[in-house]
């Protein structure tokens, strides 16, 4: 009897998107504020609406954000943007926002890949003491990841967001201390 080959899947590749990269980028993030409107504060319409040189301008790395693109060959299979606090008072904090896979994309490590790319940046940012997310009740998936990464959640904002539908979702609060 011959043993087949076990088939391996990919391994997402991580890497910092820069302004030439808008264009899948912002594609990314279309499909995605269109697959799951309840996920985001942010609506496919508003989007749809924002200028190519604005939003390239946001892609690259500085001193206080940096935008990460997962890879599943070459396909732009999820994004995660961290940002750091400027104000001298508030420099001890960063924020991971707009996270987001491509549904085709889920189970494959793309959200943990992205994860552990920006705690390393957070941990390398000279003074940084924890990350903090914001992510709607919608998203029990997502609460879970933070949670098995050690993010605590330290309240809960009821009514925080407003969904297409015009209902009210609430907004749970997590932190990492690193």
């Amino acid at each position: 009897m011959t043993e087949r080959p076990l088939t391996e899947r990919p391994l997402p590749v991580v890497r910092v998107l820069r302004p030439t990269d808008v264009s899948p980028y912002f594609a990314l993030r279309l499909a995605l504020l269109r697959s799951d409107p309840l996920a985001y504060v942010t609506t496919a319409e508003e989007w749809a609406g924002r200028r190519l040189a604005d939003v390239a301008g946001r892609l690259g790395m500085s001193d206080h954000h940096v935008t990460y693109g997962a890879y599943l060959g070459s396909d732009l299979a999820g994004i995660l943007t961290l940002l750091r606090e400027s104000r001298t008072g508030l420099a001890h904090r960063t924020e991971i926002v707009s996270v987001g896979v491509l549904p085709a994309f889920r189970g494959q490590g793309c959200a943990d890949a992205l994860l552990r790319a920006a705690i390393a940046q957070a941990r390398r940012w000279e003074g940084a003491e924890q990350i903090d997310l914001s992510v709607t009740e919608t998203q029990h998936a997502a609460l879970r990841l933070y949670r098995r990464w050690g993010f605590v959640t330290w309240g809960v904002q009821p009514g925080a967001v407003r969904g297409p539908d015009g209902s009210l979702r609430a907004l749970h609060h997590l932190t990492l201390k690193l």
